[in-house]
């Protein structure tokens, strides 16, 4: 029988699938459709300090084998989320969480990070360094080593769970950002996240998206993303999270040889609500066609020929 376990950072996962953070919720929606306990874990939704409502409408615009979204973060804040969103969610999912973090300035990452500490669901702090600071003229905090490291430094320094830092693909060196964070302490790094586009409706000779640009996630990102996680496995040493663009078991395989130990899907849980058990369901099939019995025998396997 296939061994689809993975251990990450400490926590063993029943296989290296979880949904990516902004595409699941809190997990209740699908856990009308499945037992959403089959999945290795998911990253719940963005969680900010204070409650956001996101971006005007609209917000989404397809694109060729992918989509644009420029939702802004719409979440409840930490508070509303450990006192509501996490003791709904132990009903439905018995496994540690992975907390998605996002902030406009150091100390509301470390805030939101310290608070999410404490609860016993959480087995992981995703910090999603794609945000612009409002301290420094909205430039990403992901898109400058520097400022990169300070958010990690900040959040570790008030937790004691493993730190995952999310990287932004809008960078011309994403290995230079993946090693001041793990310098500055990280204990994982997850990448990619959404790259910048735009539609225009040649109608009303306007963008589309009422914030004229969003992120571009689905099937049409995937090369970039497997080409960042393995370039970042080259770069430094501590665990990587792959995603962007993966829809089926043979991008789990694609997205492990170079270099990822768990694997996150993002877009094609909107695509298809199913999408997770199925690659969950295909990948044995998959490991056997590849001659692979331990699917974490196979981590950064790319590399090594």
């Amino acid at each position: 029988m296939p061994d689809l376990s993975v251990n990450l950072l400490g926590i063993e996962l029943s296989n290296p699938i979880i949904p990516a953070s902004g595409t699941f919720g809190y997990g209740r929606e699908f856990a009308e459709l499945y037992d959403i306990d089959i999945l290795g874990t998911f990253s719940f939704k963005g969680t900010t300090l204070h409650p956001r409502l996101g971006n005007p409408l609209p917000r989404i615009a397809e694109a060729p084998s992918g989509m644009l979204n420029a939702v802004g973060l719409q979440n409840p804040g930490v508070d509303k989320v450990i006192t509501e969103e996490l003791p709904n969610l132990a009903k439905i999912f018995h496994k540690p969480v992975m907390a998605n973090v996002s902030g406009f300035s150091i100390e509301e990452y470390a805030e939101t990070c310290r608070r999410l500490d404490g609860c016993d669901q959480v087995g992981w702090l995703e910090v999603n360094i794609s945000c612009p600071n409002v301290h420094h003229g909205g430039m990403s905090f992901g898109t400058d080593p520097m400022q990169a490291a300070a958010v990690t430094k900040a959040v570790k320094a008030v937790t004691t769970k493993p730190v995952i830092m999310k990287l932004s693909p809008n960078v011309t060196d994403i290995a230079a950002i993946a090693r001041a964070c793990e310098e500055a302490g990280a204990d994982g790094i997850s990448l990619i996240n959404t790259l910048m586009g735009m539609r225009i409706d040649p109608r009303r000779r306007a963008p589309i998206i009422a914030n004229t640009t969003g992120g571009l996630s689905g099937p049409a990102i995937f090369p970039v993303a497997l080409r960042m996680v393995w370039q970042v496995y080259e770069a430094v040493s501590i665990p990587i999270v792959g995603m962007g663009g993966v829809s089926s078991a043979e991008d789990v395989i694609e997205m492990m040889l170079a270099g990822a130990t768990a694997v996150e899907v993002g877009a094609a849980n909107l695509a298809d609500p199913w999408a997770c058990p199925k690659i969950i369901e295909a990948l044995p099939a998959a490991m056997e066609k590849y001659g692979i019995d331990r699917l974490k025998d196979i981590i950064g396997g790319a590399h090594h020929g």
